[in-house]
Parts: C-alpha cells; structure tokens; sequence
C-alpha cells in the first residue's frame, strides 16, 4: 500500500519533463497510476471485506514510528471514488487543457502532475492505518490543494481562494492533531483499528475536548457549517480539480474521518450531537444557496457543501440503517457530482461560458451530454433506478424513530431536487432563445463529455445491482436492512416522491431567495476575521519591536521566568543534594564571574562595561576547561575577544559614559530590570540543577555504539561523539569567527576611509573662503 502512495509521488515528479516530450504519454501515465491503485484494491475485495488487508512500515520502531495501512470496506469505498475518479479525472485534463481550449500546455501539464500527487496523499489518508500517518496526509493534501486552487498565482480570485482554503483547512487540522494526541494516549495506543475495536467494546474513555478537536478538523475539511465558505471559493480553480477535489477527494475526507471514528464513538452524545445538528444545518444552508446562484460551478460547489452535511447526518448518528445508507451516498454522490463539475466543464469550454442567465438550449446541439447530465442529476435529485435513490430511500428509513431528523432531511432532499433541476434546465432546457455556438474540435469534445457518461452510467449500474454497494456497507457496519432497488410500496418511497414534488415546485416558482444578513453570513465573518487578526497583529508588532534591545531581552527573560519557572514550580520538585563544587579552581573562577557581573551593574563608562563583560565571558571559558570542555572553551575564548573588539571599534562612534546622550549621567541601578535579570538567572540555575540529576536511568544507546567508545579513547558514547565531531565543529566555529572579525574590520576601516574622503582638505577650504 506505501509502495502505491509512492509510485503516484514518482509519477507526479516525472510528468511535466514527459509532458514535455508527449502530452498524450503524459496523461496517460497519469491516469494508469490510480488505475493500478483500483486494480489493486478491487483485487483485494474479499480480503477487505472480511476483516481487511494490514501493512505496516518499519521506519523507525525504536522510537514507535511505524506508519501501519489498512484496506477494509471503508476504504475500498473511498479508494474506489479516489483512485477510480482521478483516473478518469486525469484522461479528462486531456480534453480539457487540450490546445483548442488551452494554448498553453504548461498549467495543464502542472495541474496533472499535482493531481496525481494528490490522488496518492488522498490514497495514503484513506489507507492510513494510524492516527499520525493520518495527519501527515492530511495536511500535505491541503498543501497540495492549496497549489491547485492557486495555480501560478496570476489570478487574484484564485491566490484568495488558495490562501483561505488553506487557512481554514490547516487550522482545523492542527486542532485535530491535538485531538489524536490526546486520543492517543486515553487510549494507549494510536492505531486507528484497535482506538475503534476498544470503543466498540466500551473499554476507551475519551472527553468531550477530544471529540470537539477531531471534528474541529473534519468539519474544516468537509467544509460544514461554519467553514462551508472555502468551497465555493476554491471553484477560481480549473474545472478538473473541482471535480477531483472538491467532489470526490479532498471535501470527503472530514466524512471519512467521522465514518471512521463514529463506530468507536457512537455512544456519546458529545460526538452525535454536534454531528447530527451542524450536519442538518449544513444540508439546508447549502441547499438554500445553492438556489440562487447563477455560475455552474459555484451552483454545484453549494450543492457539495449540502451533500457533505447530508453525508455528516448519516455517518455519524451511530444508526446502523443510517450507516449503510452513507456508505450508498457516500459512493452515489463522488459518481453524479464528478460528472456534474465535468459537465460544467464541457460546457464552458463547448459554450464558452458557465452562466445560467447565457445558456440556453444546449440540449440541442449537445443532446449526448444533456442525457449525460440528466443521468447524473436524476441520481442526485433521487430518482430510481439509480444508486442515488436507493441511498436516499436507505437515509429516511434510518431515521424513523427521529422525527425532526426525518423532517431535516425531507426539507434538504427537496432543495437538492430544486437546485439539480435548475442546474439541467438552465443549461439543456428547450427555450425558444438561439443556442450557443459550439467550439472545438470533435476529439476534444470527445474528451470532454465520454468522463461525464462513465460516472453517469456507473451510478445507473450500481443502482441496477445494488448488492455489491450492499455487501460493501455490511461489511463497515452490519444491520437488518438490506439496499434493493424495490422495498415495495413503503413510507420511504412516499417521504421521497413528497421531496420529489416539492422540489419541482419550488423551481416553478423562481422567486428570489432571502439573502443572509451580512452579520449572519459565514464568509463576511472570515473577512472581518481576517482583517482583525492582521491589524492586531501590526498592533502588536509596533508595541513589542520598538527597537529596544534591553525591552526586547526582557521580554526574553520574563517568558523564560513564567514558563519554565511555574512548570518547575507547579511540579514541586528541587535538586537532590547536589555538591556545591566539583573542582576548588571552580571557586576563583565562579567569585570572577559573580563580581564581575556586579561590577557591570555599577559601571559609567561604556569602555569598563566591556570589559566586565569579557572578563565574565572568560570566567565562563575557564570553567570550561575545569570541567573538561576544551573545546567550548575554544570557541568560547573566541567569541569573547572577536566581541569584545568589534565593540571597542563601535565605542568609538559612541559617547563615554551611559547616559551621556541625554545630558546625564546615571549611576542608579533600575530595579526593574535588576528584578528581571536576577529572576532569570534563579530560573536558569534552578532548571540546571534540577534537570541535571533528573535523570534514573543510564542513557539508551546502541550497544555497537557502546562497544566502540572506547576506541574513541573515551568511557561513554557522549564522550566519542564529542571527541569525534565536536573538533569538526570547532574548527568550523573558527572559520566562521575569522570571517565575521575580517568582515567586522573591513568595515569599519571602510566607514573611516569614507570619511576621510568626505572631509576637505586645508588647501580645498582655503580656495572656497577665497572665492
């Protein structure tokens, strides 16, 4: 499985030098990598379905880094809709980009080559066996995203959509890496499988925090309510990566997550409820703004946002009627909403134009497609006998014992009937207006509408055989209710045709949506979000980088005091007898530093002040020595006698005593800063001693290592380190010391040659007092 994931990585780095070469080959490459990824799974059903195919990777066991994969149903469903819709994803960049539509094959030859890279980050997220593999994918997909959202940057509607996807998706996923550490270590272990076979037993005890955490990330995936702004953003990008992304990849991996965890975390209502309750009010938002929008794209891309509520509800519930159902959506929804982004596709590139209020007709001159599109919308709106219908009829009959539920996805269903009918009649609808005219040759229509008829017709054929999506489903969560085309005439098929019918009418009416308040609306609260972050933010910088170096060291110390000196103070723990000395030269050395310092506290010329403070730094070199550091206190000599010139030589452009600037001279020791430095300089103290007899147990170390120290002429593996490496670095300090004391001297000696020269010679001022 790890092999998978990283033949789609070398496939993504070896495209655009092919795409150089052969276009064709290219994409062709592209597409054959997640086609061998389906393959591989579609191999594996059986294994899947009956307890799943496991992979670990030993990276680094030592330290409990072993990414560990798992092929079950879940992610047999998921493969299917990354791996199977990135394959035909990739053949459609061929119609597409081709130079009828994109005389430039460059963004076309990225855009593939970032998909496939995406399509095999997507593949290790599903795959992903354990809760830090997990993250991993998850956030190089939101970078990798980000990339194709933005494209090359030239457009600024796409740079805004990148920027904010990428903000609200990494956030969220950063909140939900606190949530698998913590989940984590309740549970004592981070595989996935075994936190959900805990759960499942009743024997995993997790908090509310957690819960919030990890849905913090998958609602911000997912775009649900209130993240949902991103999504229609995002359409700034190309038409493939809408289709791929933010239909059948990207926007299902918050679904995946909560399908994943919910069967471990049904029981409690600090997961179920906000599920159930963001997941309803994101089917209805989504919904009702997907009415009113006039671009096809941003039509579908609040469609998706409702379909990802809609998908929410099911998954997490912990209904197993309502699971089985997902499982029917899950799979209906990548297969009719992919066609319906590539239909929008074609359609901009035949038509020239995504506008509902300029199309008309299209039925016309492009009736493959329109029957194409209406496939695929019959499956979302839930018409039989497509694979959309049997998930939706599966949805109301698992909420039949929760009325206000039902209701919600009663009301949600019939905005989706809405919006999809809109969708179709705009664009094929028989108006009496002319069609638009058709550009492009035949092959790149070919291209762009056979993709359209492969997901429309797969929908059609899995609802005609709905066992093998029944088997898939069984086998995530097992339950009584079986997917058929036909339960006879129940109260499903009723609550369906009512949604049906509803639906129809509300596009008869056409009246003009209630707009949101803009205090109400999510993306003006991003905005003003935004803009107040930034303007605290350069609030905060002109208080804090006032240019102050002894404000600035301050600052310094008092994080260093209420950090780490209120752990080391809530912790309650203290030196455990250490020797007041190792060594009686400690004790001439260590009187130096402290008067020394003392001394720098009452000084009044800036001259004596440095060399107070070389002295110190000499003091500190010296016990190095003492305690057997040569080579610290090399470097430490060093460093003390290039510092104590290069300041000498800026004394020179600086007045004698502190204070002289401002016509004083001060001799009073500010108490403020004394209290500082004396707090930090305990905590520092304090930290050492305790952190130095911390330790109970000899240090870990291989035995090899061990066993060769004493070649090294050494007792113990820190010893030949030092004595192997640290002359190397030492040597390297020097070097880099002697060019900073011949950079500092050059230019200082350049600064008076300049200076000179600006000064006029006594003949010069004579001549100019003679004229």
């Amino acid at each position: 499985m790890f092999a998978l994931v990283l033949a789609h990585l070398a496939a993504a780095a070896i495209l655009p030098a092919l795409a150089a070469r052969s276009r064709r080959a290219a994409l062709a490459l592209g597409a054959f990598v997640p086609a061998v990824a389906l393959t591989w799974a579609l191999a594996h059903t059986s294994a899947a379905l009956d307890g799943g195919v496991t992979e670990v990777v030993g990276w680094a066991p030592e330290l409990g880094l072993t990414p560990s994969f798992r092929l079950d149903a879940l992610a047999l469903a998921m493969v299917v809709l990354v791996s199977g819709l990135g394959a035909v994803t990739l053949a459609y960049c061929g119609g597409y980009f081709a130079r009828a539509y994109a005389p430039d094959p460059g963004p076309g030859n990225r855009t593939a080559a970032m998909l496939v890279a995406f399509a095999g980050l997507m593949l290790g997220l599903v795959l992903a066996d354990d809760l830090l593999t997990l993250y991993v994918f998850w956030e190089l997909t939101s970078v990798v995203s980000f990339l194709l959202v933005g494209q090359g940057g030239e457009q600024r509607a796409a740079r805004r959509a990148a920027v904010q996807a990428l903000l609200v998706t990494v956030a969220g996923g950063l909140a939900m890496l606190l949530g698998f550490v913590l989940l984590g270590e309740d549970a004592g272990t981070y595989r996935i499988s075994e936190i959900v076979a805990a759960g499942q037993a009743g024997t995993l005890d997790v908090g509310a925090l957690t819960f919030a955490l990890i849905l913090a990330g998958a609602f911000t995936k997912s775009a649900l309510l209130p993240f949902h702004p991103w999504l229609p953003a995002a359409m700034a990008a190309p038409t493939p990566v809408s289709a791929y992304l933010h239909a059948a990849a990207m926007v299902k991996a918050g679904v995946y997550l909560v399908a994943r965890f919910t069967p471990a975390f049904a029981g409690h209502l600090a997961w179920t409820v906000p599920v159930v309750v963001i997941g309803l009010a994101t089917m209805l938002l989504g919904g009702w703004r997907a009415l009113g929008e006039t671009d096809l794209k941003r039509l579908l891309a609040f469609g998706t946002v409702s379909q990802l509520g809609f998908l929410t509800v099911l998954f997490g519930a912990g209904e197993a009627t309502a699971a089985i159902a997902g499982e029917a959506v899950l799979l209906a929804h990548g297969l009719f909403k992919a066609s319906l982004f590539w239909t929008a596709g074609a359609v901009d590139r035949l038509a020239g134009t995504r506008d509902l209020r300029e199309l008309a007709g299209l039925g016309r001159v492009l009736p493959g497609l329109a029957v194409a599109a209406a496939l695929a919308i019959a499956s979302m709106i839930g018409l039989p006998p497509l694979l959309g219908f049997i998930g939706k009829e599966a949805a109301f009959a698992g909420f039949a014992q929760h009325p206000w539920v039902l209701g919600g996805l009663v009301a949600g269903s019939t905005l989706t009937v809405a919006y999809g009918v809109r969708f179709w009649w705009g664009t094929f609808g028989p108006l009496a207006a002319p069609a638009p005219e058709i550009g492009g040759h035949r092959g790149a229509r070919a291209a762009l509408i056979t993709p359209v008829w492969i997901g429309a017709v797969a929908g059609l054929v899995l609802g005609l055989a709905p066992g093998m999506v029944d088997a898939l489903a069984q086998a995530y969560v097992s339950s009584p209710y079986h997917l058929e085309l036909w339960h006879g005439w129940t109260w499903e098929l009723a609550l369906s045709a009512l949604a049906l019918g509803a639906g129809l009418a509300l596009h008869l009416v056409r009246r003009p949506r209630v707009r949101l308040p803009a205090a109400m609306d999510a993306q003006h609260a991003y905005e003003v979000l935004l803009d107040g972050i930034g303007r605290l933010a350069v609030r905060v910088t002109g208080a804090v980088q006032a240019g102050s170096l002894p404000g600035y060291l301050g600052v310094i110390l008092l994080v260093v005091v209420v950090l780490p000196g209120g752990a080391l103070l809530a912790a309650g723990v203290g030196p455990s007898d250490p020797p007041w000395v190792h060594s009686w030269l400690q004790v001439p050395l260590a009187v130096l530093v402290l008067t020394a310092a003392l001394a720098v506290t009452r000084a009044r010329r800036r001259f004596t002040a440095v060399l107070l403070v070389g002295a110190i730094g000499y003091g500190v070199g010296g016990l190095f020595v003492v305690d057997g550091a040569p080579d610290l206190a090399l470097a430490q000599f060093l460093v003390e006698t290039l510092s104590v010139v290069m300041v000498v030589l800026v004394l020179r452009r600086l007045p004698a005593h502190f204070g002289q600037s401002q016509g004083r001279t001060s001799r009073r020791v500010q108490l403020p800063k004394a209290l500082v430095a004396v707090l930090g300089g305990g905590v520092v103290a304090a930290l050492a001693l305790v952190l130095s007899g911390a330790r109970t147990e000899p240090p870990a170390a291989a035995e090899q290592m061990l066993a060769r120290a004493p070649e090294a002429g050494a007792s113990n593996v820190v010893a030949a380190i030092l004595v192997d490496f640290r002359a190397l670095d030492t040597i390297g300090e020097t070097t880099v010391l002697f060019a900073a004391a011949a950079g500092a001297t050059s230019l200082v000696l350049a600064t008076r040659h300049d200076r000179r020269a600006r000064r006029p010679s006594p003949d010069r001022e004579r001549q100019e007092v003679q004229r």
